[in-house]
């Protein structure tokens, strides 16, 4: 950890946090980044304050899904290009191990076992593209760039931006993407898969409130086990049945799955308490 990160750790409790952390009584948890000025940028400090997040709510048993937005234009600008720029000339090894540290604390939003959203309220470029496409759903501005410059700024793409990218669009769009290093609007991003609906930005967290708010009312268990299921990434038709023979038998002994047949029964809304 470099001497910025770690006086951002330190910090007095009062201080100013770029993170907003808000739990909300339904078990949605929403992260919002609050730098507007800067364009919410992966700052030492942010990253800190990310960190203690993501460990605290690895540990929050009634967390039931998470959504992630900004403030302002932008959604995440990204890593701080200044902070980058000041690791030039150091040691190749020192800034490998700064860089990976980096990168994998912020994808530890991909650890979490209920379902996370984005809510790309603005501008999320670079690592901050990463970061929303980290995520399980995202919902974009229309009006919003996205994008991953890096061959534009003389980088290498970073924290897994390559297998991100390629995941959401599919490898020949990634390719296209990444190798010019072009930036594009929310709009044109829903059409080619990068997010899942593009909006005016006012309905942008609206919407990914709304999904969270659903992916809450339903069984915990079921939820946590369909993400795991969906996490082994694109299945054959075996591999798959042989999880789903595994995951199914699991929810069909817990009360929540009474309670969802006997509310189907009764034409009302489950009431599920994740046991």
């Amino acid at each position: 950890m470099n001497e910025q990160a770690h006086l951002d750790e330190q910090a007095a409790p009062n201080a100013w946090e770029p993170l907003r952390v808000e739990h909300r009584p339904n078990g949605v948890t929403v992260l919002t980044f609050d730098n507007p000025d800067k364009r919410n940028p992966m700052t030492g400090r942010l990253t800190a304050q990310w960190r203690r997040a993501m460990r605290s709510l690895r540990q929050d048993p009634d967390l039931r899904a998470l959504v992630i937005t900004g403030t302002g234009p932008a959604f995440c600008s990204g890593a701080d290009l200044g902070e980058l720029a000041d690791r030039h000339g150091q040691p190749l090894s020192g800034t490998r191990a700064q860089l990976s540290d980096f990168y994998r604390t912020w994808l530890t939003v991909r650890d979490l076992s209920v379902p996370t959203v984005a809510a790309v309220n603005g501008h999320a470029v670079g690592a901050g593209l990463a970061l929303a496409l980290a995520c399980d759903l995202r919902y974009a501005a229309a009006e919003a760039k996205l994008g991953a410059p890096f061959v534009q700024l003389g980088l290498h793409p970073g924290m897994a931006t390559t297998a991100l990218l390629a995941e959401a669009v599919g490898p020949s769009r990634a390719r296209e993407l990444l190798l010019t290093g072009r930036l594009i609007s929310g709009a044109r991003a829903a059409t080619i898969g990068m997010v899942h609906e593009a909006l005016p930005a006012d309905q942008v967290l609206r919407a990914a409130l709304d999904v969270a708010d659903e992916i809450a009312a339903a069984a915990p268990l079921a939820v946590r086990l369909t993400k795991s299921g969906l996490a082994q990434g694109q299945p054959t038709v075996e591999r798959a049945l042989t999880w789903e023979g595994l995951a199914q038998p699991v929810t069909t002994t817990t009360d929540d799955f009474r309670e969802g047949v006997q509310a189907r029964r009764e034409r009302r809304r489950p009431h599920f308490t994740g046991t």
